[in-house]
């Protein structure tokens, strides 16, 4: 079971995440602000973070910045509104997961399990050679093991979700993967219809691919393909 950092300013958000999530045996701590949630991570070690975006004295980017100044602690971010803008900046700022108000709080304790499963996943992969693969006569390298992308001999940084996406379709390059695969796999959850989560990565990494980012093909109606041959 998990100790669960949740962090809003609404009483009633905070006990109902924290029923549900006692209910399945975790540990609770609650913070009301994000002043508050920076002080109990320099403090405490938690799993996983549930963090509100809209609050008082700090909201949850600027939070989510400082925290993650002293901790990879993932962190689920929720927020009323379901912009984009704030699901790139979130996202930007090394979330693991995003969640729009008003939410069902069985699904957010689903998320929860699965970004820990990826994360205990990851942590139990066993050492194993770099596994390298280069597009463009080099102009695009990818070291697999070691979660490095160079974009024309520059080092370029990824958020995590960035990382297991692009690699994941890197495994499966010239395969028509569909959005629900993606979801599936990726975020490690049943498909919820949060297709726009999935574009919102897929538009940030083509960004970070600069020139390269055609090798990511949208097929229209279905998902996406990674064409090792442009």
């Amino acid at each position: 079971m998990y100790h669960i950092l949740i962090v809003d300013d609404e009483a009633r958000i905070r006990s109902i995440v924290r029923k549900y999530a006692e209910f399945e045996g975790h540990t609770v701590t609650e913070a009301g602000d994000g002043m508050e949630a920076v002080s109990l991570c320099r403090r405490e070690t938690f799993d996983i973070i549930i963090l509100d975006i809209m609050m008082p004295e700090l909201d949850g980017f600027s939070a989510c910045r400082e925290i993650r100044k002293i901790s990879n602690t993932p962190i689920i971010m929720l927020s009323a509104r379901g912009e984009e803008y704030d699901k790139i900046n979130g996202f930007e700022l090394g979330i693991d997961d995003y969640v729009v108000k008003p939410f069902s709080p069985r699904e957010l304790m689903l998320r929860v399990e699965a970004v820990m499963k990826r994360v205990k996943r990851t942590a139990e992969e066993p050492g194993e050679k770099n596994q390298i693969i280069e597009l463009d006569n080099g102009g695009l390298r990818v070291d697999l093991t070691a979660r490095i992308v160079y974009v024309d001999g520059e080092r370029v940084e990824m958020s995590p979700k960035e990382y297991d996406l692009f690699f994941y379709l890197l495994r499966n390059r010239n395969v028509a993967l569909t959005r629900e695969r993606l979801i599936s796999e990726v975020w490690g959850y049943d498909f919820y219809g949060d297709a726009r989560t999935l574009d919102t990565h897929i538009k940030l990494l083509r960004k970070t691919l600069g020139k390269y980012s055609d090798y990511i093909v949208t097929l229209r109606g279905v998902g996406y393909r990674f064409e090792e041959q442009k």
